[in-house]
């Protein structure tokens, strides 16, 4: 039997192109730019905030030199 994250994977070109016409429907041509758009800046920050939040355990200060809020 095959579990769900797998069927999920599983879209063909017929597939995608109902869940594309599906969505220009719902979001309109106006606002499908903007949501794109706003889909990417997120992505971008996100990974920019994983790359800061990278730290080798040298930069990380001990709980005494932490200050306080």
């Amino acid at each position: 039997m095959t579990s769900l994250p797998l069927l999920a994977l599983a879209l063909g070109g017929p597939e995608l192109l109902i869940v594309l016409a599906i969505v220009l429907l719902l979001f309109g041509t106006t606002r499908l730019p903007k949501l794109a758009r706003s889909l990417g800046q997120a992505s971008k920050e996100f990974k920019t905030g994983v790359k800061e939040g990278d730290t080798s355990p040298d930069e990380v200060k001990p709980p005494d030199e932490v200050k306080p809020l």
